[in-house]
């Protein structure tokens, strides 16, 4: 899919934080990887990946807050855009081998047919209130990525520091690094984004 027309597949990037999580980087732009990667309980992202992107953002609301939406799955499509299902697989509290599936739709564009990504992703780490890492694939038509995806949790001077990491594999991705990297850029800042307005709006003044 995304060795096909350029143009469809930038108008679906936009539209689909979730593929950006799961494209690439080439290119470093601003906040992107840098020397020392993101890890949670010792492990990060994958350190062969073409396609990688890191970001981070300062919410002005209570570790709590934040960490409640983030770990609560079913919930995500109530605050993120491009997340249109979601489900936990397991029970009980978000913890290591938990694992949820997510959609996220891509719309029809030039020489590209409606189609989604489904995305069934397991925790391999997780410290609680502190960092998530979880692995997973991300499957559409005629595209396959393999992605890891980190999180970290900082409490700072003005709230939270919300740190988040992510590589992509996959053919399709390989392909094209620099487009796949803009695409996974433009997806974890949304997500982080909309992450940091939901908080600060449920955070008590």
């Amino acid at each position: 899919m995304f060795g096909m027309r350029k143009a469809g597949i930038r108008a679906a990037a936009i539209t689909v934080p979730l593929v950006a999580a799961l494209l690439g980087v080439a290119a470093a732009p601003v906040g992107a990887h840098t020397a020392k990667g993101l890890t949670c309980r010792g492990s990060g992202v994958d350190p062969a990946a073409q396609v990688r992107y890191r970001t981070e953002a300062v919410i002005d609301a209570p570790l709590d807050v934040i960490w409640k939406l983030q770990t609560d799955v079913d919930r995500w499509p109530s605050w993120q855009r491009a997340v249109s299902g979601a489900e936990r697989l397991d029970h009980g509290r978000f913890r290591a081998g938990s694992s949820f599936r997510w959609t996220t739709p891509i719309p029809p564009e030039v020489g590209i047919p409606a189609t989604g990504l489904d995305i069934t992703s397991t925790v391999r780490q997780v410290k609680d209130r502190s960092c998530i890492r979880w692995t997973g694939p991300a499957d559409g038509e005629g595209l396959h990525i393999d992605g890891v995806h980190v999180w970290n949790f900082t409490k700072v001077r003005g709230g939270v520091r919300v740190s988040t990491e992510e590589t992509h594999t996959g053919p399709q991705v390989d392909a094209n690094v620099p487009l796949a990297t803009g695409i996974l850029r433009a997806g974890l800042d949304a997500w982080l984004s909309e992450l940091k307005a939901a908080a600060e709006a449920r955070a008590p003044r």
